[in-house]
């Protein structure tokens, strides 16, 4: 079972969290699976240290949750609250011990929210906002690619924290941008506005531009999706004329009906791996069954099949093995959940 998988298990326990009424049981239902996730033995004591001493100045005795031990040192000091307790009000307790600690990395969680924090600012001072930061109950598979990092069989400092700066301050600028995007700040509206209105502006004009700026924002982003799925579908449409699917040699094309919507579901799968490969690399081939989307024209490439001609919408994934998973969609805006399988798909083939 890989980790995904596991961390799926884990997450299915939180439906159930209403009946962990303690921190000692949150540790238990939560936070030991997901160490064992990760490859350590929760119960040697050489690896994984329960109420590790950690003294802090003349405070003599004081203990951290877990310290997760490498070479006989500790590398990872893990600090645990309940899964009711809000984390933003427990990062200093875990800040002091890391303080006087070796260890390089730093973990706080409720067992819901895992908070990975390191010294990447200043050194042996841990910093105030973490590297890497999910929910498990709505993990994204880059976070899993991250976490893969601190799995026991690959595990390496140095190599961890080459990326976690760039992680930390990319995670700090896609917040600010969807926080500027739905809400602008003054600074980021009047930006704008001092470059197209032909005035001073005041409280008044800024207060106009704020509205301004969001519609803005909006409609820029929907007409460059609208004006790509439109390039798209032009160019498809000519190329649809001459391409004849192995499928189609195989089976009667009389009984073969493109639709609208496979066009159209095969258009967002183009836009998703746009940003890995040149759009005239993907192509699709139909058959009676299925909608075939490939890599190359080859159809030893597939990258996905949209199932769309029954009652349900399926779209099928193919892992490094080339074995097919089917999954229900309700809509084709659902198509883009799938945007890491099938980035995923494109690099092993590279």
């Amino acid at each position: 079972m890989d980790l995904k998988d596991q961390l799926k298990l884990i997450a299915d326990r939180t439906k159930h969290k209403d009946s962990i009424q303690t921190e000692e049981a949150t540790k238990n239902a939560f936070v030991m699976p997901f160490l064992q996730s990760l490859g350590y033995d929760v119960f040697n004591p050489l690896e994984v240290v329960p109420e590790f001493v950690a003294d802090i100045g003349i405070k003599k005795g004081e203990k951290i949750d877990y310290a997760i031990f490498k070479d006989g040192h500790p590398t990872i000091l893990i600090e645990c609250k309940d899964w009711r307790q809000n984390l933003n009000v427990h990062d200093g307790q875990l800040l002091r011990y890391f303080h006087v600690s070796k260890a390089k990395f730093g973990l706080l969680t409720n067992g819901i929210v895992y908070r990975f924090y390191s010294d990447l600012v200043a050194a042996n001072k841990m910093d105030e906002k973490p590297f890497l930061e999910f929910n498990i109950t709505d993990i994204k598979d880059n976070q899993i690619d991250e976490l893969k990092k601190f799995h026991k069989a690959n595990f390496d400092a140095e190599s961890i924290v080459n990326t976690a700066s760039e992680m930390k301050f990319m995670n700090e600028l896609k917040h600010l941008l969807h926080k500027e995007l739905t809400e602008p700040t003054p600074e980021f509206v009047k930006y704008f506005a001092k470059q197209v209105y032909p005035s001073v502006v005041t409280a008044k004009v800024l207060e106009q531009f704020t509205e301004l700026t969001k519609k803005s924002v909006q409609h820029y982003i929907s007409d460059l999706i609208t004006e790509r799925l439109k390039t798209a579908l032009s160019k498809e449409d000519e190329k649809s004329k001459t391409e004849i699917s192995i499928e189609q040699n195989l089976e009667d094309i009389s009984k073969i009906n493109t639709t609208e919507e496979e066009l159209e579901g095969f258009l967002i799968v183009k836009t998703i791996l746009r940003q890995k490969i040149p759009a005239n690399r993907i192509t699709y081939r139909d058959a009676q069954s299925y909608f075939s989307i490939i890599l190359d024209d080859n159809n030893r490439k597939p990258i996905c099949r949209l199932y769309f001609n029954g009652n349900k919408k399926f779209i099928s994934t193919f892992d490094e093995n080339k074995k097919e998973t089917k999954n229900e969609i309700q809509s084709l805006d659902d198509i883009f959940n799938f945007s890491s399988e099938l980035l995923k798909t494109i690099e092993q083939y590279e």
